[in-house]
C-alpha cells in the first residue's frame, strides 16, 4: 500500500489523501475542505480504479471558470503520486 498527502492549489478543497495498491488502483481518496457531496461522490467513485485511468478520465476538468477543478486536482494528486511514490 503506498500512501500519498497532496495540496490542491486553485480549489475549495485543502488536501487530497491517498492510497494506492502495488499495482496502481486506488484504496482510497480523501479530500479535506470543497464541496462534501461532489469530493464524496468523486472519491466513491474512482475507488477500485486503476489510477491510470482516473487521470485520463479527470484531467482538464473545470469548476466554473476556474481552469481546474478537484476532481482535476485528483488527476495531478494521483500523476504525483506514481511518479514520486517507489513501483
Amino acid at each position: 500500500m503506498k500512501h500519498y498527502v497532496f495540496q490542491p492549489k486553485g480549489v475549495c478543497s485543502r488536501k487530497i489523501t491517498i492510497d494506492l495498491t502495488d499495482d496502481g488502483v486506488i484504496e482510497e481518496v480523501a479530500f479535506e475542505g470543497g464541496c462534501h457531496g461532489n469530493t464524496q461522490g468523486v472519491a466513491a467513485l474512482v475507488k477500485g480504479m486503476d489510477a491510470k485511468e482516473a487521470i485520463r478520465r479527470l484531467s482538464g476538468i473545470r469548476c466554473g471558470m476556474r481552469p481546474t477543478s478537484c476532481p482535476d486536482q485528483l488527476a495531478k494528486a494521483l500523476t504525483e503520486a506514481l511518479a514520486v511514490i517507489p513501483a
